[in-house]
């Protein structure tokens, strides 16, 4: 039975739900501090995962000008972050996009809104278990020395049967909860971000000392954006930096579970987003001074290396022991944020489902774990059959998949922005502060994810954007995009008919502050 709390806020100009006033959904409180919430942050992010499948492409979009688009990508993510901040400020929900954009532009928007989120995680979700398994098999190859284990990642019955059994471990330690899900983060993330830092120093002493054969200098123009080559190829460079900084709002996901839930979780997103530009802005520096930018040998432009740079150099850069370090960080940062990435779809479901926009089953929470137990598993569920579907579709799935992601993390967190800077619209001409930081910056934002969103569609509908596959004629990633975004409305409008009180505004409004599951 889903009660709503009948205690409105007092008035549209009130900014702050106290935790005192809200009733949870029967999710496990208190259970994640400050660092432990930035944890999940960075470890939802995966910056080493991102790093080995995007380096490469990057480079192959805008050449030596990938630090100065990976700075490009942060700034429309930092002024998300604030619209992120100030909403659960006033309003802590684990509903997060969907819950506040619903209470600023109606069911409809917020829906698509929460389906964007969903199917985003999704997609990444996939593409974690693939690079997971790769490493896993290249990493056995290593130890092993033995070439025939290393070529098992490439039979696609074997690999698609090992992602399924990572998708599956994740899921049950996900199902288990917060603490379950804490425990294994910190040493996770603590060892790939060592391990990095371990990389970034060697390659930039090595590139210093002129040992590597198509070692490059730094040139401080490699931060100048507008030197890119052309605008379709910073916009596509763009997406793919955008995709590299998504996760950071995994945060806000588990606000109900966190302490001081109205403070914290904004202050861990924006902790994870300055850790993750900085050490980008590193790797990516360190990588192209060491490789250089050619299309032959370790060169970041050669295919052979692009499409999976930190195992084409982690021999070269440190070396036959080291070199399999890297490889025990991807894989760890690529679990790590499998299991994490379950946070925000599970919790964001469970809130669509307690508010009625999707069926009540999915609002269950389990009595002993305090987790939306059928939501996790139905995200586990649907990961595998995307990811299995997909890779018998598609030559190149991990590359597609990637820039339609691009795609979906535009559409979800623009209108996040907006709906910050349309809810607290009463609130923009009380003081400097609450003008910039909930109407100026996050609108800003929005109106930059807009904008790549527009030209990243417009750009893949030639089959030559991702991976260079087609459907009919027009490009694969278009088709991917596009077609999930459309799924999504079919399914609102099947969910409309069997939830008609959610869309017609009746459950989930601006002076809703809660809603509580009962058992």
């Amino acid at each position: 039975m889903v009660q709503v709390d009948p205690r409105p806020r007092a008035g549209d100009t009130v900014t702050s739900v106290g935790t005192d006033n809200r009733r949870t959904k029967g999710l496990s409180g208190n259970s994640v501090g400050l660092l432990g919430s930035a944890v999940i942050g960075i470890s939802t992010v995966a910056p080493v995962y991102c790093l080995t499948s995007t380096l490469g492409p990057t480079v192959g979009q805008v050449g030596v000008q990938m630090p100065a688009v990976f700075l490009a990508g942060f700034l429309p993510m930092l002024l998300v972050a604030f619209a992120y901040r100030e909403l659960n400020k006033a309003v802590p929900d684990c509903g997060t996009s969907f819950t506040w954009s619903v209470q600023a532009f109606g069911p409809r928007i917020g829906w698509m809104c929460g389906w964007g989120l969903v199917i985003a995680t999704i997609i990444v979700l996939s593409n974690l278990a693939g690079v997971a398994t790769s490493f896993f098999y290249l990493l056995l190859g290593e130890i092993t020395g033995s070439g025939t284990i290393a070529a098992l990642d490439g039979n696609r019955p074997v690999h698609v049967a090992t992602c399924l059994a990572f998708i599956a471990v994740a899921t049950a330690i996900s199902y288990r909860g917060m603490t379950a899900t804490k425990g294994v983060q910190y040493a996770l993330v603590g060892l790939q971000l060592a391990v990095l830092a371990v990389f970034v120093t060697m390659a930039l002493v090595k590139a210093g000392s002129g040992e590597p054969a198509g070692s490059i200098d730094f040139s401080w123009t490699w931060l100048n954006p507008f030197a890119v080559q052309s605008f379709a190829a910073f916009t596509a460079g763009l997406s793919l930096s955008i995709f590299m900084f998504w996760g950071w709002d995994a945060c806000l996901t588990v606000n109900e579970e966190t302490q001081g839930s109205a403070k914290t979780p904004g202050r861990a997103a924006l902790i994870a987003m300055v850790v993750l530009v900085g050490s980008y802005l590193l790797t990516a520096v360190a990588t192209q001074m060491f490789a250089g930018v050619g299309d032959e040998g370790t060169g970041l432009g050669n295919p052979d290396t692009a499409s999976n740079v930190f195992a084409a150099l982690a021999d070269p850069v440190l070396g036959t022991v080291l070199g399999i370090l890297l490889f025990v960080a991807v894989l760890a940062s690529a679990a790590a944020s499998l299991q994490t990435t379950f946070l925000p779809v599970a919790r964001t479901v469970l809130a669509m489902s307690a508010y009625e926009a999707l069926p009540p089953s999915f609002a269950r929470v389990h009595p002993r774990f305090r987790s939306p137990g059928r939501a996790t598993i139905a995200a586990g569920i649907a990961t595998g059959v995307f990811y299995a579907v997909m890779s018998f579709l598609s030559e190149n799935v991990l590359i597609d998949t990637v820039y339609a992601l691009g795609l979906m993390i535009c559409f979800y967190y623009s209108i996040t922005a907006f709906a910050c800077a349309w809810y607290f619209r009463a609130d923009l001409r009380r003081s400097a502060r609450d003008a910039l930081f909930k109407g100026v910056f996050p609108a800003v934002g929005g109106l930059l994810l807009a904008a790549v969103f527009g030209k990243t569609l417009y750009d893949m509908w030639d089959p030559a954007y991702g991976s260079g596959s087609s459907v009919l004629g027009v490009g694969s990633v278009f088709v991917i995009g596009v077609g999930l975004l459309l799924v999504g409305v079919v399914l609102m409008l099947v969910m409309s008919r069997r939830s008609p009180a959610f869309f017609r505004g009746e459950v989930l409004t601006r002076s809703t502050p809660a809603l509580v599951v009962e058992d």
